[in-house]
């Protein structure tokens, strides 16, 4: 059964068009004819969660398998939250509007270690208890069942997280879903559908689930006292697999939303896996073998993306996009086809030492956007330790090409905290800088500016260095050594990462299932990953109180206190009385680390061999290119590298250049109903731009640096508020039968955005904004106190019989004044009145200034006006615009 949300979604909440469901795109299967209802569940904001390239494809193809249905939720403002709590309404899935407990299965994306209480939150929203025992318990205490034989349905969580250790969490989760899901999720589906069918209990049908390689069902393990896990039946596997899938670039194309979101572009995916190596970074080590998409499969899904979509950027997903060798041929062969459109490529952060002008060609331009590096370390010793694979010499290539290219701004990535790391090598992050700047300059020039992230290392499981820490002491020791330099530095900004959370992440990210009482107890306290941002200290706060009643803070103190730190060990053993200090005491290599049941083909020997090599700053070579480093990975459960050679560089085919002809003028009368009034303005003109895009109409662009397209949306209209007669210009720079515009502005427009009219205006009119006159409106008010339609439209007569009715208005400077509303108002009258539940409510039709100079009559001030002449209190309602009134 839907949950009446329309009552809860209004435009008192903040970007309510995150709720609505209704994205172009999206996939909206009959209830009924499905087996298996799924919902992704992604727990943060709309705008993060439905811009996640995973929750994407995921979403596309679980609404692609036969009998299989998926829906959407997402982690609400705290503003809903606060509405369905005091309403005691369900948390619900976007798209159908059900509570989440009708569903079959609910999948988090768990991909950052304090995410967690995210996932919490939304679990107590939708009224779910939050762990598996919990659940257990309820449905063997009997109830309705309505999915699945149980009253509530299957928690998961998959993601980068969940992946590389579910522990801390395994108390919330029936089954953790390990590594890539493309395959793995449609088999889940199978085994759910088979399991409704038979009537399987909950835990058989785990049962069954756990036999599906990838799937660990955290109920049927065990932890040690050494915080090691086993299982503790036979049926079930010791090691799970991590799975690994093709990446399908196709099912990156959809849901576009109407609400801005932080990747507000299409994304393809050009390469899954890295090779390169870096001993810090857990996704090389998690999505090993590296897989590249073939180049024409690429172009082909950007192609038609972009027309599906109407966006008008596009980006190429990969951890190391300048390792893809057919980047520069597919981004040209991309950048040619779409010449005309405005349209620009972004890429994440890149490696250095492969940026050239190949591939600045594709990235500059009109729209020019933003470059990023991430060198990591301040000293080719660092560099070497963590086996990044970069020299000076390299860095200083990359950079100075970028420079020359035109970019004048670069994003530079360091870390502090790496192992081996000296006060050389920190301060060597500030020498670096300072050559970069010398070395890029030249006459006529801005000098180069850098916009520095300076984050501190956090060992992870499943690399290298995950057997090492580093003191909070130190970190804010080496922090302030940096500030200190960088003082005397111009031409930066300089970003530090707090140490807290650095330092929590680290406590969380390696612990045992023993930290899922203090995940709990974080969330209890308010430990969002919102209160981060909002209240950092009320949220570390949070966090230290939860360790410190699971009686755990002794252990976060070792966090603190850096006391897995390796070169420290080394350094001792070093010494005249090494032979009394045991090697890494107190935690050996060879001691249980709470992972060590995960299997993501990394071979654990081979990360204590690679340890021992950053001890010795010796490089690996990167597998993908070089010869094999015997990692592990590489076999038949896990694939090989797949490296395909570039193809031919298309001859640049040059910039887009603005068509800027104005050949044809047309005006257009539409409506903004039902959830699209929820839609802000801003979001409206963003709308607009991509149907043109998508319809295919030659609309014409404005000249400079940023060329836009000639659309002007008359006025804005209040959020929340319908209409039945807003206008628009649009400029064509070829003429276009006024019909056919029509249509296919039509076949691309939501439905709830009716288009009215189309007319053809002279090329000198005025806009229509600067047209304006006045405005209809038909407005719905309450009336707190029981009202006859007599006495409503006896204050309509007492306003219309006024001259003056003064009211006090403020500037946007703070200055007071008082202004005649009866000169705005030149027609009033009531259209209807009718009792509600504790209200009189009447429908008002009014016609008042709407001139864009500030002389505009607004409904609230019909409210002013009602107030003066009537007795008790109003409330508007509603708000309806019947029609612009442009000057003849």
């Amino acid at each position: 059964m839907a949950v009446a949300v329309e009552k809860l979604i209004t435009s008192d909440i903040l970007k309510p068009g995150r709720y609505l469901g209704n994205e172009r795109l999206a996939v909206h299967k009959a209830w009924d004819k499905t087996a298996i209802r799924w919902v992704l569940t992604y727990p943060e904001v709309y705008e993060v969660g439905a811009s996640n390239l995973g929750h994407i494809i995921l979403y596309n193809i679980l609404n692609a398998q036969p009998r299989q249905l998926c829906d959407r939720a997402y982690l609400p403002g705290k503003d809903l939250a606060a509405k369905l709590r005091e309403t005691n309404t369900p948390l619900f899935a976007v798209e159908s509007k059900r509570s989440l407990t009708e569903f079959d299965i609910l999948g988090f994306s768990l991909s950052y270690e304090l995410g967690a209480t995210n996932i919490l939150e939304m679990l107590d929203l939708a009224g779910i208890p939050l762990t598996w025992r919990e659940r257990q318990k309820a449905v063997e205490a009997g109830g309705e069942f309505t999915n699945l034989q149980s009253q509530f349905p299957l928690i998961f969580a998959g993601g980068q997280t969940a992946t590389s250790n579910p522990e801390p969490y395994a108390d919330f989760f029936d089954f953790i879903a390990l590594g890539d899901g493309e395959e793995l999720l449609p088999e889940i589906g199978l085994v759910l559908e088979e399991g409704k069918q038979a009537g399987l209990s909950r835990e058989n049908l785990l049962l069954d689930l756990a036999q599906i390689p990838g799937v660990y069902v955290p109920q049927f393990y065990d932890m040690a006292e050494d915080g090691s896990v086993h299982p503790h039946r036979s049926d079930v596997p010791k090691r799970i697999l991590r799975r690994v899938a093709t990446p399908i670039p196709a099912y990156s194309i959809g849901l576009v939303p109407y609400v801005e979101t932080v990747h507000d572009r299409l994304t393809i995916e050009i390469r899954r896996g890295c090779t390169r190596g870096c001993r810090f970074c857990q996704p090389g080590m998690l999505t090993r073998p590296a897989r590249d998409v073939e180049p024409d499969k690429v172009v082909e899904a950007i192609e038609q993306g972009m027309l599906a979509t109407g966006y008008n950027e596009f980006s190429l997903l990969s951890l190391s996009c300048s390792d893809y060798l057919s980047l520069p041929a597919v981004g040209m062969e991309i950048k040619n086809r779409l010449k005309n459109e405005n349209i620009s490529l972004t890429l994440p952060s890149q490696r250095v030492d492969r940026f050239d002008e190949n591939i600045a060609n594709i990235l500059g331009g009109t729209r020019q956007g933003g470059l990023t590096f991430a060198p990591e370390a301040g000293t080719q010793r660092m560099r070497d330790i963590v086996n990044k694979g970069l020299t000076n010499e390299e860095l200083l290539r990359g950079v100075k090409t970028a420079w020359e290219q035109g970019w004048d701004k670069i994003k530079l990535y360091f870390m502090i905290g790496l192992p081996g790391e000296t006060d050389v090598d920190v301060l060597g992050i500030a020498e670096t800088v300072s050559w970069l700047q010398r070395e890029c300059r030249g006459k006529g020039r801005k000098p180069l500016n850098f916009n520095l992230t300076i984050s501190n290392f956090t060992p992870k499981p499943h690399t290298p260095f995950q057997w090492h820490s580093v003191s909070t002491t130190e970190f804010k020791r080496k922090q302030n050594l940096l500030r200190q330099e960088f003082r005397r530095m111009k031409g930066m900004k300089v970003n530090f990462t707090d140490i807290r959370i650095s330092a929590m992440e680290d406590f969380v990210g390696r612990g045992d299932r023993n930290l899922s009482k203090v995940v709990r107890r974080a969330w209890e306290l308010g430990a969002g990953m919102d209160s981060w941002y909002e209240n950092l200290d009320q949220a570390f706060s949070a966090w230290g109180d939860a360790i410190a009643g699971a009686d755990l803070d002794w252990k976060y103190r070792q966090v603190e206190n850096g006391e897995w730190n390796l070169f420290h060990a080394q350094e001792q053993n070093k010494s005249p009385d090494a032979e009394n200090v045991q090697f890494l005491s107190p935690h050996s290599l060879d001691t249980p680390l709470p992972w060590d049941h995960i299997d993501t083909g990394i071979d654990k020997n081979w990360l204590k061999e690679d340890l021992q090599r950053a001890l010795a700053a010796a490089i690996v070579p990167d597998c993908s290119f070089e010869g094999c480093s015997h990692c592990g990975v590489c076999g038949t459960d896990f694939g090989h590298n797949i490296v395909i050679a570039p193809p031919v560089i298309p001859q640049f085919a040059g910039e887009f250049v603005p068509n800027t002809t104005k050949a044809q003028r047309l005006r257009v009368w539409f409506g903004k109903q039902g959830n699209m009034a929820l839609v802000s303005h801003l979001d409206l003109i963003r709308l607009f731009d991509r149907v043109v895009r998508r319809a295919g109409l030659p609309i014409a662009f404005t000249g400079g640096f940023h060329p836009m397209p000639r659309i002007s949306v008359a006025t804005a209209l209040a959020l929340g508020a319908t209409s039945s007669g807003e206008i628009a210009d649009f400029e064509l720079t070829v003429p276009v039968d006024i019909e056919t515009f029509r249509k296919e502005l039509v076949r691309e427009m939501p439905t709830d955005i009716p288009v009215y009219n189309v007319e053809q205006i002279d090329l000198k009119t005025p806009a229509a904004t600067q047209l304006l006159e006045t405005a209809e409106y038909l407005i719905t008010v309450a009336a707190l106190e029981e009202t006859t339609p007599i006495q409503w439209q006896n204050w309509i007569d007492t306003i219309k019989a006024k001259d003056e009715l003064w009211y006090e208005h403020t500037t946007k400077s703070g200055k007071s004044q008082l202004i005649n509303l009866r000169d705005r108002l030149f027609e009033l009258e009531l259209v209807e009145t009718h009792k509600g539940i504790a209200e009189s409510i009447s429908v008002i039709r009014y016609v008042g200034s709407y001139r864009q100079d500030g002389f505009l009559l607004r409904p609230e001030q019909i409210l002013f006006m009602l107030g003066i002449v009537g007795s008790g209190e109003f409330q508007l309602l509603h708000i309806h615009r019947n029609r612009l009134i442009l000057a003849v």
